[in-house]
């Protein structure tokens, strides 16, 4: 059992994460900074932060007005959840 804590500990991290990389791109860009490239913010959902980058988009207003984010993010999301559930399957058969 102690992979199912590592496994837990990665996707509590990599949201935590997801969700303030969402915000620092947020603040870089109300100054004019250098921004974090729109297909690193997406790779940061797909590699398991999708919930983090869904709450970010929504506490930061951030991305709310592209279509890559508003149906890519929820799609990458119910692909993990599809994922998650299949893996259960086949564990408990």
């Amino acid at each position: 059992m102690n992979w199912l804590y590592g496994i837990l500990i990665y996707w509590a991290a990599i949201n935590i994460v997801t969700f303030f990389v969402y915000g620092i791109d947020k603040w870089k860009a109300k100054r004019s900074k250098w921004r974090i490239e729109e297909s690193t913010l997406l790779w940061w959902a797909a590699f398991g932060g999708s919930i983090g980058a869904l709450l970010g988009m929504k506490a930061w207003h951030h991305k709310t007005q592209h279509r890559k984010f508003t149906w890519g993010v929820p799609a990458i999301l119910i692909a993990q959840i599809a994922i998650v559930g299949v893996i259960i399957y086949y564990l408990l058969i």
